[in-house]
């Protein structure tokens, strides 16, 4: 972990602000992760994993996302898309691609949402069709962290009928004829991290790169998306806590009323919710980690983490600006920035709303009219 701290604070930090506001992704940075082992850290060694636990992987996470929520986010999602091969590829698949993948440099995405498919992702449109040993790819997937620069992706794609049992997911190269990138979406923040459109116009993939059986793709995506949503809650706690510190160090320095602005009740009160919501993140994270790494099932308690880290994450960058007043409010301090950042993990890999439905079905059940 002081490796991490160390290339955090030496490299990501100083030039997230400049970065950021310049729309520069990081590849240098994702290429050393890769040298140092860190872009592979919850996988087999004998591919070039880390074989760490998923608790010291989502610390990894916090401490890069504290940093830069790019970066962060960026390993979180690069090892999502490495998910369905390390899980649920073939032994020879896993032999030939995840080295790359894992320690090779390479970096990747994640294909599930389309434009008129996302909350109901079982809806996708982007078809598969077989054609001898190959597949045939159409369609156009949206909201692609890394789109446009990634070497693979992961992809999901209908080759059955309606509904869930109707998808395979497969693995793409990034350099797969057909395959092309729309520009990147201009966003309210991470414009240092691409998000764009994928088309995909008659992408033709061996059948050695399907992932697991035909029409299990969806089982195979929600349960990379349970995995990766403790990826995004332990960014989001990183977050919180860079947004804690931004703001603790400024009202301890400026004085108002001829005192630190730190000495008033109703700032410290501030405070201590936020390093109260920023323990309480970090300890959800964590307990969902040891059941992961223990074989037990975390898609309630991975919904629950998502939920409310990313939550606590607003509101701690939101106080975090009204703390510091007029100056939490422009770009010469990186509080607004974090408050930008923070409404995207709210969204991504399922919004909130959706992981109250995922918690509530594993209370109650579904609804009757399902």
């Amino acid at each position: 972990m002081e490796l991490v701290r160390r290339l955090a604070e030496r490299e990501i930090r100083p030039v997230a602000d400049e970065e950021e506001a310049a729309g520069r992704f990081p590849r240098e940075t994702f290429r050393t992760l890769s040298e140092l082992g860190l872009l592979g850290l919850p996988y087999p060694s004998e591919h070039g994993g880390g074989d760490q636990p998923y608790e010291v992987y989502l610390r990894v996470l916090e401490e890069l996302a504290a940093a830069r929520l790019t970066v962060g986010l960026g390993v979180s999602v690069h090892s999502l898309a490495c998910h369905a091969l390390a899980r649920h590829g073939t032994k020879e698949q896993r032999a030939e691609h995840l080295p790359a993948m894992l320690g090779g440099g390479w970096l990747g995405a994640y294909c599930l949402s389309e434009p008129t498919a996302g909350s109901d992702a079982a809806d996708l449109r982007t078809r598969a069709v077989r054609d001898g040993d190959e597949w045939v790819i159409t369609g156009t997937k949206a909201w692609i962290t890394h789109g446009g620069i990634a070497d693979f992706h992961t992809v999901l794609a209908r080759t059955g009928g309606p509904g869930a049992r109707g998808i395979t997911a497969f693995l793409v190269p990034g350099d797969a004829d057909g395959l092309e990138a729309a520009a990147p979406e201009r966003k309210m923040g991470l414009n240092g991290s691409p998000t764009a459109q994928l088309h995909f116009d008659g992408v033709r993939v061996a059948d050695d790169r399907r992932l697991g059986e035909e029409g299990r793709g969806f089982r195979i995506a929600l349960d990379a998306l349970d995995a990766g949503r403790l990826g995004i809650a332990a960014c989001a706690v990183g977050l919180a806590r860079a947004a804690l510190d931004e703001a603790t160090a400024f009202v301890t320095g400026r004085r108002q009323f001829g005192r630190p602005i730190s000495d008033f009740q109703g700032v410290r009160f501030a405070l201590a919710d936020a390093a109260t919501a920023v323990e309480a993140g970090r300890a959800l994270y964590l307990e969902a980690a040891r059941r992961h790494d223990a074989g037990e099932p975390v898609s309630r308690h991975a919904a629950m983490a998502k939920l409310f880290c990313s939550d606590a994450a607003m509101r701690v960058t939101t106080d975090a600006v009204q703390l510091m007043g007029g100056y939490g409010y422009t770009a010469d301090f990186p509080a607004e920035r974090y408050m930008r950042e923070a409404k995207m993990l709210q969204i991504v890999e399922g919004t909130n709303q959706i992981q109250r439905v995922v918690i509530s079905r594993h209370l109650v059940g579904p609804p009757e009219r399902d």
